[in-house]
């Protein structure tokens, strides 16, 4: 059985870890329950940049978000990127597209809206917002 892959973009993962009772988490948790989630060099270079910004110490500590990311690290799975996507409107997003597409992703989990609105790109990616991926995967 090969396992489904997910894209999560920046926020949702962000959400994930600073709000462990959020739907984003539950988007995470369910994503790695049910897959592999999909990065390149650039996509996890900017999630690890975000987490680790200083004004996240109040809600959790730099020793656990730096945890995280390492744990992280090791889970993912990189993509080579060979194909670039300039379609969103939002030129820094293309990075997500990026990867589902050179990724073969099943699905792409975002809460962007200049993502959501190419749903479904090439009319066979799904766009979906955490709490329509968690719906989408049951």
């Amino acid at each position: 059985m090969s396992l489904n892959r997910y894209v999560l973009d920046t926020n949702v993962l962000v959400s994930a870890i600073l709000l462990p009772n959020s739907t984003a988490y539950q988007a995470y948790q369910k994503a790695l329950d049910t897959g592999i989630l999909l990065v390149s060099s650039q996509t996890f270079s900017e999630y690890e940049n975000v987490i680790l910004r200083p004004k996240f110490e109040r809600y959790i500590s730099l020793v656990r978000r730096q945890t995280f990311v390492d744990e992280l690290r090791e889970t993912v799975q990189y993509i080579e990127i060979t194909e670039f996507i300039t379609d969103c409107r939002d030129m820094k997003d293309n990075i997500y597209l990026d990867v589902a597409i050179n990724g073969i992703a099943d699905v792409l989990i975002t809460g962007d809206q200049d993502l959501l609105i190419l749903h479904p790109y090439r009319g066979k990616l799904p766009i979906l917002k955490p709490s329509d991926f968690i719906k989408f995967i049951g």
